[in-house]
């Protein structure tokens, strides 16, 4: 928002600062000030003068020779290269002296043979923004209105004696989006009484009454709450007078004709956005505030003719679209030059229907940007009245006496109740009753007094930031000043911070994998349906989540797996000549059984880690093999040992998208029942092959499974000072026997004695038979209370052997 000292003065008394310290004051408050600009470049001596005569000059095709009274004894005559100066004309003159923004200073001199004692200036010239200016002025010099007194400064006429301060606003103050709002927070920095416009629209035409030749309709009614118009009748149009040009051009607003001025002007003063139709091209005078019709297409004020949708929010005349409500004009209701008869809009829209419809079609206004705040619901009559008063004066109109207007509802005051020691205890300051009311009616807040300090505060429906008591105790923090307020201890009851288990695993987890050699990623949770239906992962019968307004269609629906995302890092890598790829990610999958969600999904925290290529750089030591299941299945097993996580087994599995032959789900014991959190293999041949990689292999498991068994507290053992007893055998078994059985049931039998298991050779061949498998075992046993002897081992074993015997036909190998 740009604000102009010199207009701020117009309601506010800001003598005795300069707007560099209002800015100051401003920021210091609670409203950033970007910068404050001075509209004077460096303009001196530059006067209104006026051009008596031109002639052609002698020796110049392109230049003339004028007669200009600039208010001194004598004419002045100027040699000006402009096509567009003329006798009669008001312009501005640099006299001899004179300095320019650009650093020329005025001198006489001689033009072609041709004596020239000033210059006559464009705007441009003037150091103003052209763009700004009407397009056929924009070239050329300066006209200035034919009421401009002659030897008055252009600085004074212009306005450009004049500072603007640009605020940076926070969404939340939609109220300092006025020069209205800024001079009453202006106001109550100073202390200084606000003065407000008159906004009484003299009702020259009386004789009509408004209501017999316009009508208003809502028809949508939780998108307008109020809708208000004035009928103006006889307007003349033409240029606005320069001084409401001057103030619009200060705020960065470009002047279009008197009518459309007078609507800017009064947004830019009451914060309230204002629109004038023809009222002759809106059917039997007619206004219906309704959603667009599927299709419904309206060429707007900019000539685009735009396809609208039925969340959009339409002014019509019962017939047609004429405006976009709270965003642009229609061009079938646009006044023009030949326009004699308004209809004045005033109305509070809903703020988000105006955002949506603004961001959707690109249009981005003064207008819209003020109702996708929310306006004064209060201001809505006063400008409407402001603006038709203007209207009757700068275009000759006269005002059809009444308002017409529909409301909707009743805008209740906010009214907060909070307590001097409230105030006191947030701020830590030790503030009065009085000094806190003072504060309040600097503000032009209402206070009434409960006694005992208590405070019943009734809030301007101008400052819509305002709903309960910590915004009230922050409008006094402003006030009273934040470098004021003292330094204090917080009085409240402190706890150390600390991560929760399920952090702490997941630090744990990722520190643990990255020392194992991987890579975390980190992908998008939006993912294409293909890639889905392509990798169902470990959870069936889910549904994708569909997005409303999806980025493309490759992020159109939420992911029920990080494995495919991780496959597409594997491509992305190999596509680089980067074969040996061993990522992990944790993240969430969102999972449904509806195709239309009516609740929310459940949302799963996985981790997932994928193996593709060599396990090892070449190296003169050794070939490096390529990765397989055991390498992924190792590093797993390290983690949850780690965890300390107990009965993790690993069942031969064959998943969709799986090999069938190389792949297991994991089950734990939780709750007392074995449950399945995930799975572990290698990719289907056929996947591989469709996304071109190599044998690759890939890990899914439910990392909340595994942070609710984890076990926190490290357990530390003594080293044994008895030695162990080993004893190997193996095993003939069939085929289809998991080798994880097996260990299970002589872990199971051999009891405490056992302290280690472990499978060092499996054998297949001719000899044992197509149908057997040779499994080679090696148990430790020891105790930390004695030396076992060899005999009590022997009897153990012999027990483990015979339990493999009965339960799975197992032969010791000869």
């Amino acid at each position: 928002m740009k604000v102009s000292y010199q207009w701020l003065s117009q309601y506010v008394d800001v003598s005795g600062f300069t707007a560099s310290e209002l800015a100051e004051k401003l920021t210091r408050s609670g409203i950033e000030v970007d910068i404050v600009e001075n509209r004077n470049k460096g303009v001196e001596q530059v006067v209104v003068g006026f051009v008596k005569a031109r002639e052609k000059h002698p020796d110049a095709d392109k230049l003339s020779v004028c007669t200009v009274d600039v208010g001194q004894s004598e004419d002045l005559q100027i040699v000006c290269g402009a096509k567009n100066v003329a006798a009669g004309q008001k312009v501005p003159v640099a006299i001899v002296g004179a300095k320019l923004p650009d650093g020329l200073v005025i001198k006489r001199a001689k033009l072609r043979g041709v004596e020239s004692q000033g210059m006559i200036c464009s705007a441009k010239e003037l150091g103003l923004n052209d763009k700004l200016l009407p397009k056929e002025i924009q070239e050329g010099i300066l006209v200035l209105p034919e009421n401009t007194p002659i030897g008055e400064s252009i600085l004074d006429v212009l306005a450009i004696a004049d500072e603007v301060m640009d605020l940076d606003l926070t969404p939340n103050r939609s109220d300092a989006l006025s020069m209205l709002g800024a001079a009453y927070e202006i106001g109550a920095i100073l202390g200084r009484e606000v003065k407000l416009p008159s906004s009484e629209a003299s009702e020259s035409g009386a004789a009509v009454k408004a209501a017999d030749r316009i009508s208003v309709e809502i028809t949508a009614k939780e998108q307008c709450s109020h809708y208000a118009a004035r009928l103006i009748e006889g307007v003349s149009i033409g240029p606005s007078p320069l001084w409401i040009q001057n103030r619009l051009m200060a705020a960065g607003v470009r002047p279009i004709n008197n009518i459309v001025d007078v609507t800017n002007y009064v947004m830019l003063e009451y914060g309230q956005p204002l629109h004038a139709f023809d009222a002759d091209q809106l059917a039997n005078g007619h206004i219906d505030v309704r959603m667009a019709r599927e299709g419904e297409q309206l060429v707007t004020l900019d000539g685009v003719e735009r396809t609208l949708e039925p969340h959009m929010l339409l002014i019509t005349d019962g017939t047609k679209p004429v405006a976009i409500a709270g965003v642009m004009g229609g061009a079938n209701s646009e006044v023009t030059e030949g326009t004699t008869r308004i209809l004045l809009e005033s109305a509070k829209f809903d703020g988000g229907t105006v955002r949506k419809t603004s961001r959707q079609l690109g249009l981005r206004s003064e207008a819209s940007l003020r109702f996708e705040k929310e306006v004064n619901p209060e201001a809505v009559i006063p400008a409407l009245n402001r603006a038709a008063a203007l209207i009757a004066e700068l275009a000759g109109g006269k005002v059809a006496s009444g308002i017409v207007e529909t409301k909707v509802g009743e805008h209740k005051p906010v009214q907060i109740a909070i307590t001097v020691e409230r105030i006191n205890g947030y701020l830590g300051t030790a503030l009065s009753e009085e000094q806190v009311k003072a504060i309040f009616d600097r503000l032009n807040f209402t206070v009434e007094a409960q006694g005992q300090g208590s405070l019943v505060v009734h809030v301007p429906s101008r400052r819509g930031d305002i709903t309960r008591a910590v915004d009230l105790i922050e409008e006094v923090a402003r006030l009273h000043g934040y470098d004021n307020i003292p330094t204090t201890l917080m009085n409240v009851v402190t706890t150390p911070g600390a991560l929760t288990k399920e952090q702490k695993i997941r630090r744990l987890t990722r520190t643990l994998l990255t020392n194992s050699g991987l890579h975390e990623a980190i992908t998008y949770s939006f993912t294409h349906p293909e890639q889905i239906s392509e990798y169902a992962g470990a959870y069936t019968d889910v549904k994708p989540v569909a997005l409303a307004m999806p980025m493309s269609e490759e992020r159109s629906v939420l992911r029920t797996s990080l494995i495919p995302h991780l496959m597409d890092v594997a491509v992305y890598n190999r596509n680089r000549n980067t074969d040996d790829v061993a990522v992990f990610e944790m993240g969430r999958v969102f999972l449904t059984g509806e195709e239309a969600l009516t609740g929310l999904p459940q949302e799963k925290l996985l981790l997932a880690a994928l193996l593709t290529g060599k396990r090892s750089e070449l190296h003169w030591t050794g070939k490096p093999g390529q990765v397989d299941f055991y390498d992924l299945k190792g590093i797993f097993d390290g983690l949850v040992s780690y965890l300390g996580i107990p009965g993790v087994r690993f069942v031969k599995a064959q998943p969709d998208g799986f090999h069938p032959g190389r792949t297991a789900q994991i089950e734990v014991e939780l709750n007392g029942e074995r449950k399945v959190i995930g799975i572990i293999g290698q990719l289907h041949p056929a996947l591989q092959q469709r996304k071109d990689l190599a044998d690759t292999y890939v890990l899914e498991v439910e990392l909340d499974a595994l942070a609710e068994l984890a076990d926190e507290q490290f357990t530390y053992q003594q080293l044994p000072r008895f030695p162990a007893i080993s004893r190997d055998m193996a095993l003939v078994v069939g085929r289809d026997v998991a080798v994880g059985d097996l260990l299970e049931t002589a872990k199971a039998t051999a009891g405490a004695l056992l302290e280690s298991i472990q499978v060092f050779d499996i054998y297949t061949g001719e000899r044992l038979g197509a149908d057997k498998k040779s499994v080679a075992i090696s148990l430790v046993y020891r105790t930390l209370e004695r030396t076992l002897t060899d005999e009590e081992v022997s009897e153990l074993h012999a027990k483990v052997v015979a339990a493999l015997e009965t339960s799975f036909g197992a032969e010791l190998r000869k």
